[in-house]
């Protein structure tokens, strides 16, 4: 049981230190576009 928690901390563990890793170091800006739409007033 111990053996089980321990590979689930270490999983863990590894998958946080993935995420940060591709946080970091993965394309994560957004694509910029211009939007030009008229506007109305009402008189």
């Amino acid at each position: 049981m111990v053996r089980l928690l321990k590979v689930l901390v270490f999983l863990v563990v590894v998958g946080f230190i993935g995420l940060a890793g591709f946080a970091y170091l993965g394309n994560l800006s957004p694509e910029r576009s211009e939007v030009v739409q008229p506007v109305e007033l009402g008189d």
